[in-house]
């Protein structure tokens, strides 16, 4: 590959007047293509196997016009009840506006029956259910447009309106780009200080950006014929565009090095792309391998999830050893460092790596213990669903649900929804005593009365807990209907009854994922400790790299922990209140996490092994090596926290718990595991870190990061 890579490299920086124009064609045609053929992006979650999607698939089937998601109108007064004659009316001005809507199969009138429980007791507060026959993500933003419209109408009466539910949230969590622009911005500042060159800086944004977008692309063709979930874009281009730039910056720091040295510009692209390319495509690869492991979990949604990420991954790697090599061609002169100096570690900039080396003991020691103490939250990990209360105060969502659970009980923000299968023109008995027994439940607040299909052999009972969503107290009560409150009631009979809705969905994915994650967790480490075998030629370093990444990602668990759970300076990211973790959140985090600490450990000990190789000891190897890319590495960390620090902005509470364990985990990766425990590691373990049994050696393909110093042929051939 490394040879491969460095034959291409050479030929196209040659000759970049004719790579170039056809590169660029060959873009426009993919994305020719991603414009004609291309498809959309679309949320089918489903759990297959629990009980919650099987309450799900018998709506669909037997009684559509209660499958799709739901929208709750809150109406309250500051001033006196909303009882009175022109209250009511304007109230009713907006349900009446609100039921002619596309999509709307029912609005509830809380008004229509002094039984109805949709007043509260003062009367100062009072809600509508909104029924759709489509789920939230399929109507789109204008479904919530049009909710927020028909509000208006109570304007002048003195009755205020609030919105929450799935359908208005796909309409209020609509953001503008922040997190890319400002990655965007930190990597133009960062990349300037590393290459001291704005040629240099625009070279690798732009090859980045480009590589991004091609593979947004890709993804788009594919959602032709993959469901892949709407915010699989947003994640694909978070880890994109970190990967992208980091690539790119390994690739061109490597280039100008060689420049520097005395190089051509065909040979230092060869060189550069032999070196750098080969560790670029091995930690793509191994992110890759790390991502696509999703598919294991068993969840549909999170596999084509992992796929889409991937596809955009391979694609930044990818493009960094296709494009870059024509760039550095097309602008030889602009990238030729103009002091070499710059370029070439002094004696004094290895203090550090000398410090490190020296002591290894100690700075293994205490990088362990400042990771151990970060991890440390991660004991109480307590795996839920936020809510609505968590949103920061003044939105719709948070005052529709603070007004909810002032009115009628923090559960009404949470209600499940019992899906009945009855056999024909039957069931009716059971289906009564199902609805009372249910409501004596002590954790039940309340149980409405069964609603039928025109079919008759379909009901569903809407339940309202006493606790929120994401109390624990909640789950239990969802346990504690399928094991023992329903199961006496329906048996020896053909009435089948699943406890379903938002809460308890969440509460099945949780524990589906948590019976996957051992599977999910071996295969990934298990790949990534078998390529990187092959890459290193190493058994120690492939195993010392894997303990290396998962300790970065217990730490960042940890620190989400603290933060979210705990609530430990959450209210600066705008989140009010303590919040569980999501049950996926951890599960994405490791891949991603593994896969993007490996960058790190690749280009750090791909360089290490390089001068190893040339006779070097095994601790000076680890001085030049860490000498030689600590500058890059660092750059590239700070880029990427800054883009994944980026997300933190963006309204949902689990984009933000994501953004900051991505930003936390890599800050952590570059700075106490590359910087300490790493090199202290590696010199502890001196020569034995090379070992690979000779058979074994003999059977894995060979993939070398040296230079190619044979005979300049190529350079001479274009």
């Amino acid at each position: 590959m490394a040879h491969l890579l460095a034959a291409y490299a050479a030929s196209v920086a040659a000759r970049w007047k004719r790579a170039l124009p056809l590169a660029l064609l060959v873009v426009v045609g993919i994305g020719v293509l991603a414009g004609t053929v291309g498809g959309k992006f679309v949320d089918k979650f489903s759990a297959p196997g629990t009980e919650s999607q099987q309450a799900l698939d018998l709506l669909k089937a037997r009684f559509p016009a209660q499958s799709g998601d739901d929208a709750t109108l809150v109406f309250f007064t500051d001033d006196g009840r909303l009882t009175t004659p022109a209250r009511e009316a304007a109230v009713k001005k907006v349900l009446d506006q609100v039921e002619g809507q596309p999509h709307v199969t029912g609005v509830s009138d809380p008004f229509a029956s002094a039984r109805s429980g949709q007043v509260s007791r003062d009367g100062t507060i009072a809600f509508a259910r909104v029924q759709y026959d489509q789920p939230a993500q399929d109507l789109g933003e204008e479904a919530g447009d049009r909710l927020a419209e028909a509000s208006k109408l109570a304007e002048g009466s003195g009755v205020q309106v609030a919105r929450n539910g799935q359908v208005v949230d796909v309409a209020e969590q609509r953001t503008a780009p922040v997190g890319e622009l400002i990655g965007i911005a930190v990597a133009i500042v960062v990349l300037t200080i590393v290459f001291r060159s704005a040629a240099a800086m625009a070279l690798t944004l732009v090859s980045a950006l480009l590589s991004i977008a091609v593979g947004m692309m890709f993804v788009t063709i594919g959602a032709r014929w993959i469901d892949f979930p709407s915010f699989a874009p947003t994640l694909a281009v978070m880890l994109g565009l970190g990967a992208g730039i980091d690539y790119a910056l390994l690739i061109v720091g490597r280039y100008r090095e060689q420049l520097a040295a005395g190089d051509s510009v065909p040979h230092a692209a060869r060189v550069a792309n032999a070196t750098a390319g080969t560790s670029v495509i091995a930690a793509g690869l191994i992110v890759v391998v790390a991502i696509s492991g999703l598919l294991v979990t068993g969840v549909p949604f999170l596999g084509r999830m992992g796929i889409a990420t991937a596809i955009v991954v391979a694609t930044v790697a990818v493009g960094a050893v296709a494009l870059l090599p024509i760039f550095m061609g097309a602008f030889a002169k602009r990238l030729r460092p103009k002091d070499d100096r710059t370029l070439t570690p002094a004696a004094g900039d290895r203090w550090w790596d000398e410090k490190v080396t020296g002591r290894p003991w100690l700075a293994a020691t205490l990088g362990l213990v400042a990771l151990v103490v970060l991890a440390s939250p991660f004991l109480a990990l307590r795996l839920g669903q936020p809510d609505d209360g968590n949103d920061a105060k003044g939105t719709t969502t948070r005052i529709a649900y603070d007004k909810l659970a002032e009115g009628f009980g923090a559960g009404f923000n949470g209600p499940l929804l019992i899906a009945v299968s009855l056999p024909a023109g039957g069931g009716a008995q059971q289906l009564d005593r199902l609805q009372a027994a249910i409501a004596k439940d002590p954790d039940v607040a309340s149980a409405a009365p069964p609603v039928v299909n025109d079919a008759k052999d379909a009901a569903t009972i809407a339940v309202i807990p006493k606790s929120s969503p994401q109390d624990a107290k909640t789950s239990d009560l969802v346990a504690r209907l399928r094991d023992d409150v329903i199961p006496p009631i329906v048996a020896g009979t053909d009435v089948r009854a699943y406890v379903g809705g938002a809460t308890a969905t969440f509460g099945d994915l949780s524990e589906k994922i948590a019976s996957r994650l051992p599977w999910f967790i071996a295969v990934v480490v298990g790949l990534s400790v078998i390529l990187l075998t092959m890459v290193f030629r190493s058994i120690p370093v492939a195993i010392v790299s894997a303990i290396f990444n998962l300790l970065s990602i217990l730490a960042a668990y940890g620190v989400v922990v603290a933060v979210f759970q705990w609530g430990w300076g959450s209210s600066l990211l705008g989140v009010d209140g303590k919040v569980p973790i999501v049950s996926f959140v951890p599960l994405f985090m490791f891949a991603v996490l593994f896969g993007l600490s490996m960058d790190y450990n690749v280009f750090l000990l791909s360089r290490v092994r390089e001068e190893y190789l040339r006779g070097t000891g095994a601790r000076e190897s680890v001085v030049r090596g860490l000498s030689q890319v600590a500058r890059i590495i660092l750059g590239a960390g700070v880029i990427m926290t800054a883009v994944f620090l980026g997300f933190v902005t963006d309204p949902d509470v689990i984009v933000k718990t994501i953004g900051l364990g991505l930003a936390v985990s890599i800050l952590i990766d570059v700075t106490l595991v590359r910087m300490v425990v790493a090199p202290a590691v590696m010199t502890l373990l001196g020569e034995r870190a090379w070992w690979l049994p000779g058979w074994l050696d003999r059977v894995l393909p060979e993939i070398s990061f040296e230079g190619h110093e044979e005979d300049r042929g190529v350079e001479a051939a274009v």
